[in-house]
């Protein structure tokens, strides 16, 4: 099958059952759930055990920015949809709307955020507006400034609050990511500014707050205080996904600070990647992030998994999970950080496909 009918298939599925599941509830929201968690890691295990080899788009051209730009849309549709769904004014019952928070937080969390993710990495300005948005609308717009003009600089280094450092649980972890990036990108915002010529009332963190502001405002006209509730704790749950996925591939690992005092290059080796089929195209190929950081423009149809980069022993929402048990967590992890710190020989990722060849699933 041609990559931007997978990706486009995979991606989408969720979006028509929630899009179901919200007005009709019932089997519909059940569905949503289970292709977000159990159809998923079912998939990447079948499909590991067959041999499928991940993918890459040499040139994936318009589709992919198009594709991007669909969900984005269909993900303010969707926020609108889940806040009326659980805060009850769709009319589902109680056990329906706890099962809307889930599938709906799933899929702003592993979905949302990494198109998002994506936009705000294009050079085109309406992408990379609609993916602040979606971060705004998500009580998260800071991300849009933290994470290209901090995490990307100074990635797996003590500079950065969005990477995890060895024996650091998830939930310290994530306390100290949030309010450090807010931090740490407005001061970054704020020295760019001052080496240019933009006033103050540019700054882009006033587009964030208020925006953020604007959104829940509208979430309470619409459905009261059960709306406003329902919206922030759903941008929570999301937002947990999004510093867990950051807490996860980057845990323990470290660049050496060089003679000069400046660190060494960011390298394949200061990312934790993912190599299974079905979540890697659900979340639009987001588990390859050594090569995403060693080329933060590439289109994510074009990704790699580097030979040699460090591999998560299982896909990375199961990797996720297992994050939140912090015992079990450094019982799987702690040893393969210590080997990669020790030089000793690394779990070898799939070759990279060579100019112009394409591995496929």
């Amino acid at each position: 099958m041609p990559p931007a009918a997978l990706f486009c298939a995979i991606t989408l599925a969720p979006v028509a059952l929630l899009a179901a599941g919200g007005t009709l509830g019932g089997a519909w929201l059940i569905a949503a759930a289970l292709y977000l968690t159990l159809f998923s890691a079912l998939l990447d295990q079948i499909l590991r055990r067959a041999g499928a080899r991940p993918t890459a788009t040499a040139a994936p051209g318009s589709w992919a920015d198009a594709l991007c730009a669909a969900l984005a849309l269909a993900h303010f549709a969707l926020l609108a949809l889940a806040v009326a769904a659980v805060s009850g004014a769709t009319g589902l019952a109680p056990w329906e709307r706890a099962i809307a928070f889930l599938a709906f937080g799933l899929f702003f969390g592993q979905v949302s955020n990494s198109n998002a993710h994506e936009l705000i990495h294009r050079a085109a300005r309406p992408l990379r507006a609609l993916g602040r948005w979606v971060y705004i609308s998500l009580l998260f717009g800071h991300h849009a400034s933290a994470h290209p003009k901090v995490h990307h600089r100074f990635v797996a280094t003590p500079e950065d609050p969005n990477s995890a450092r060895l024996n650091e649980s998830y939930y310290r972890f994530a306390a100290r990511a949030w309010l450090g990036s807010f931090r740490a990108g407005l001061t970054a915002e704020r020295e760019m500014m001052a080496r240019g010529t933009k006033p103050r009332w540019q700054n882009p963190y006033l587009e964030y707050t208020a925006g953020a502001a604007a959104l829940l405002a509208l979430s309470t006209l619409a459905f009261g205080a059960a709306g406003l509730a329902a919206h922030v704790g759903l941008a929570a749950y999301a937002t947990a996904q999004l510093l867990m996925s950051d807490y996860v591939q980057h845990y323990g690992l470290t660049r050496s600070r060089l003679a000069n005092g400046r660190y060494e290059p960011v390298s394949d080796a200061h990312s934790w990647n993912a190599p299974h089929v079905f979540s890697s195209l659900m979340m639009l190929h987001a588990p390859r992030h050594s090569d995403h950081h060693a080329h933060p423009a590439t289109p994510y149809p074009s990704l790699i998994l580097p030979s040699g980069a460090p591999l998560l022993p299982a896909p990375l929402p199961a990797m996720a999970t297992l994050a939140l048990l912090p015992r079990s967590w450094r019982r799987v992890m702690n040893p393969r950080v210590a080997r990669l710190h020790a030089g000793a020989p690394k779990d070898q990722a799939s070759p990279a496909p060579g100019p112009g060849k394409i591995a496929r699933a």
